[in-house]
């Protein structure tokens, strides 16, 4: 949703912002909706394939009219442009593609992904990122899933991210993590409508504009699917390796396969395979059932090639604590389900063995790592 009266003076005042052919912004046709959000404006520029560079000081001047429209809120300009077969091509001012460049101040990436919704990723990316955490390790969170971000809610963030007077973002802090979403930017129940060149510079912003410190390891949460925003991160950074999750069953294993599939194809290493929502502890009996079937995960990563980290069991308390926004390294340390979770972790860092990640396993077992936080 967008507050129309913000944009249409934002809009208006665009019309300063003269354009290549003297032109100016405010009545060109490239220009796209502007959207407004209570911590954020975005709008993208379409310009003809070869003029990215060219509209770059225009675009920076649309940047600096827009954030004296709406002090305090972050702006997000992108340029698009057409290639010559009709598909849609992201640019940050400069002609594509990117090259691989690090995030200041953050040693290792994980992603951790799955091939469709609803099997629990981000609850799993959070209590991976809080594991982490709990070995003694310097630990961010990017909730990359920008149309269903769940980030804040899982880990209790209230208020939007302050932003320091040089637009960089201030990441929020949780638990001992530095988290950041574009979901603390929105009101409650509000939609992010934007395409995909929208998304995808809204995604480098968030990663790349945020005052991360200084990271042993920055978890990303991806969103479900194999879309734009995992090309745009892929193509951006060299990731350390992706953690996929799936429930037991087959349509979910069959998406799972997907997801694993384009980080072969983009040559993202497979750090193993969770399967979470394995199983039912009956409180009132303690008889298990299999809802949705056993082991199909541990299975799959056999046939796929990759080790298969662990199972969490389907619980109530997961979904209690998590709705709670005190996620199970939180709310129960020593319960069976942090224990999981620890594990799981411990086996990421195994999966990954010497390289890329002896810096990482050296630190967390140094006699100063236990000291980071405490949970």
């Amino acid at each position: 949703m967008s507050d129309p009266d913000l944009a249409a003076r934002i809009k208006s005042a665009l019309a300063a912002v003269e354009i290549p052919g003297g032109a100016d912004l405010a009545g060109y046709a490239g220009l796209s909706e502007i959207i407004v959000t209570p911590g954020a404006v975005a709008f993208a520029i379409s310009v003809a394939q070869g003029m990215e560079a060219a509209f770059g000081p225009a675009r920076e001047q649309a940047i600096a009219v827009a954030q004296r429209e709406a002090p305090g809120r972050k702006v997000m300009v992108s340029i698009t442009s057409e290639k010559q077969t009709g598909g849609p091509r992201f640019s940050h001012g400069t002609p594509q593609p990117p090259g691989k460049t690090p995030v200041p101040g953050v040693r290792h990436i994980i992603a951790v992904g799955s091939g469709k919704g609803g099997v629990g990723k981000s609850t799993t990316a959070v209590n991976l990122a809080l594991a982490f955490a709990a070995e003694g390790l310097r630990t961010g969170i990017l909730d990359a899933d920008l149309y269903g971000p769940s980030i804040p809610k899982l880990l209790g963030l209230e208020g939007r991210p302050a932003i320091r007077e040089d637009g960089i973002f201030t990441p929020h802090g949780a638990y001992g993590l530095k988290a950041m979403s574009i979901g603390s930017m929105l009101t409650k129940d509000q939609a992010v409508v934007w395409r995909g060149p929208m998304a995808t510079s809204a995604l480098r912003q968030l990663l790349r504009e945020t005052d991360w410190g200084e990271l042993d390891v920055l978890v990303v949460d991806l969103p479900p699917g194999t879309g734009d925003i995992h090309i745009s991160l892929f193509q951006q950074v060299t990731l350390d390796g992706a953690v996929i999750v799936s429930t037991p069953q087959d349509l979910a294993l069959i998406d799972a396969k997907k997801a694993v599939d384009m980080m072969q194809r983009m040559g993202v290493r497979l750090l193993g395979l969770v399967e979470n929502m394995s199983y039912f502890i009956a409180p009132d009996t303690g008889r298990r059932y299999d809802i949705f079937g056993t082991g199909g995960a541990e299975r799959a990563a056999a046939e796929l090639g990759m080790p298969f980290l662990g199972a969490i069991p389907l619980v109530m308390s997961i979904r209690e604590d998590s709705d709670a926004g005190r996620p199970p390294l939180v709310a129960e340390p020593d319960g069976p389900e942090a224990k999981a979770f620890r594990q799981i972790a411990r086996a990421v860092l195994a999966s990954a063995g010497s390289d890329p990640f002896a810096t990482i396993t050296e630190w967390a077992s140094a006699a100063d790592g236990k000291a980071y936080r405490d949970l």
